[in-house]
C-alpha cells in the first residue's frame, strides 16, 4: 500500500507557491537618494566666502597663534587682519586656497623681497600651525584691519637705541638723510619705513602724501655655466626664472634649474628685512617715537 504523505507534502508546496503568486505585491523598499547640495545662489542661499574645513586641534590653533604673533603680528596685525605694513591675511587669496600650510610655507620660508617681506626660518610644522590658526578665524570677524596706537614708545629710549644697539647710524643720520622725517611723514608711515627700510616697490600712496623714500634698487648677478656674468637691477626672481635690466637698459631673462645659473641677489635693505624677526616690539615703538621728534 502506497503512502499519501509525499503527495500531501507536494500539495502543500503548490498551495504555498500559489498563495505567494496571488498575494498583492508590495513596493520594493528603495533606499532614499542622498539630498543634493544646493548650488550657490539658489533659493537665496549664498555659498560661504571661506572654505569649510575640519576644525584643527585646539592646541595646534593656540600654538599657531603664538608663532604668528611672535613672527608675523607686527606687520600683519596680531589678529592677522592687517597691521602696520602687511595686508589682511585672513582674506588673502593664498590663505583662502591653502589647506594645511602647503601654499603658505614657500612664501614664509622664501619671503617676497620685492615687497619688503623677509624670509623666516620657521619649520613646516610651525607654518602648518599658523595656517590652522588663520583658518580658524571666525567669518564674522573677518573685516577691517586692526587699529593700533602708533605712538606708544619712549623717544629717549629710541634715540639711545638709534645711536647704540640698533646700529642705525651705520647707514642713517638724524641730521642727514633723516632730517625732518617727523614733519614729512605720519607716525604710521615712519613705522612702516623702519620695518621695510623704505622698500615695497609698487605700493600706492594717497593724494597729498609724502613721496616714498628713495631706496636703492635690489640688484642681481647671474653667472652662466660659460662663466659669463650679467648684472643689473632685479626685475623678477622665482624658482624657475630670473630677470633683470642691466645698466644699459637691456632686459635679460634666464631659466633656472636648481642652482644653474648661479644667482646672487644684493638688496640694500636686507639688513632691515633680516632684523624684522629679531626686533622687539618695544624697539620698533621706541624708534618710531624718536623719529617722530625729528621735525
Amino acid at each position: 500500500m502506497h503512502s499519501r504523505r509525499p503527495f500531501r507534502f507536494l500539495g502543500s508546496v503548490i498551495v504555498a507557491v500559489a498563495a505567494t503568486l496571488c498575494a498583492p505585491r508590495s513596493r520594493a523598499q528603495v533606499p532614499p537618494r542622498p539630498a543634493q547640495a544646493t548650488p550657490a545662489g539658489r533659493d537665496g542661499e549664498r555659498a560661504p566666502d571661506y572654505p569649510v574645513r575640519p576644525p584643527a586641534p585646539p592646541e595646534q590653533v593656540a600654538h599657531g597663534q603664538q608663532v604668528f604673533q611672535s613672527n608675523c603680528g607686527f606687520c600683519h596685525g596680531s589678529d592677522g587682519r592687517g597691521g602696520e605694513a602687511g595686508p589682511n591675511l585672513v582674506r588673502d587669496e593664498v590663505v583662502l586656497r591653502d589647506h594645511n600650510g602647503e601654499l603658505i610655507t614657500p612664501i614664509v620660508q622664501n619671503g617676497i623681497p620685492a615687497q619688503g617681506m623677509p624670509k623666516f626660518g620657521l619649520s613646516g610644522a610651525e607654518i602648518t600651525d599658523i595656517a590652522a590658526w588663520l583658518h580658524n578665524q571666525p567669518l564674522s570677524d573677518r573685516g577691517a584691519p586692526s587699529t593700533l596706537d602708533i605712538l606708544v614708545g619712549d623717544a629717549k629710549h629710541g634715540e639711545a637705541y638709534f645711536n647704540g644697539a640698533g646700529r642705525c647710524t651705520q647707514c642713517h643720520s638724524a641730521t642727514g638723510d633723516l632730517t625732518g622725517i617727523g614733519s614729512r611723514y605720519e607716525p604710521k608711515t615712519i613705522q612702516n619705513l623702519i620695518v621695510s627700510g623704505g622698500g615695497g616697490r609698487g605700493r600706492r600712496r594717497s593724494a597729498g602724501a609724502a613721496p616714498p623714500v628713495n631706496a636703492p634698487p635690489t640688484t642681481v648677478t647671474v653667472t652662466l655655466p660659460s662663466g659669463r656674468r650679467v648684472q643689473g637691477e632685479l626685475d623678477h626672481l622665482s624658482a624657475f626664472v630670473v630677470a633683470l635690466r642691466d645698466s644699459a637698459g637691456t632686459y635679460h631673462s634666464f631659466a633656472r634649474h636648481d642652482s644653474i645659473p648661479k644667482v646672487v641677489v644684493t638688496n640694500p635693505l636686507q639688513w632691515h628685512m633680516d632684523m624684522l624677526p629679531k626686533w622687539r616690539d618695544a624697539d620698533i615703538h621706541d624708534l618710531t617715537a624718536y623719529l617722530v621728534t625729528l621735525k
